[in-house]
């Protein structure tokens, strides 16, 4: 299976926050997961670090699970671009269109792991929480 992973998905794995869900831990925890960061979620990573939001920067993403063999960063390119649904904040759309990516394009059974009640309710993707 693979996993699209959102900003706050990410962030509370790596913080160990207790917000994050038994279900999305499990998933982003297990060896044989494809998870999948997109770029703009890194980009807000970097932006809520240097604003002192948040305690994982970077770094850590790449020390923690950039160099598994099992989790990719994926580009914001002219494919997700054509993809994006005009009825989500950007960078929600950015990330519902990599999954929509993955799925409609690649083939992958993907599921998206995030809170966001917008990205739910838009019905654009499987959503685990």
């Amino acid at each position: 299976m693979t996993y699209i992973l959102d900003t706050h998905a990410l962030v509370w794995f790596l913080e160990a926050f207790s917000r994050l869900s038994a279900r999305a831990r499990t998933a982003i925890s297990n060896p044989t997961s494809q998870l999948v960061i997109t770029s703009i979620v890194l980009a807000e990573v970097t932006f809520l670090y240097s604003r002192k939001r948040i305690a994982t920067d970077i770094a850590e993403i790449r020390r923690r699970l950039l160099a598994a063999s099992n989790c990719v960063v994926y580009p914001l390119d002219e494919q997700v671009v054509s993809l994006i649904s005009t009825t989500l904040e950007i960078h929600d759309a950015i990330v519902v269109a990599t999954a929509m990516l993955y799925h409609d394009l690649l083939g992958q059974e993907v599921t998206l792991i995030t809170k966001d009640e917008a990205i739910t309710r838009s019905g654009l993707v499987e959503v685990l929480w």
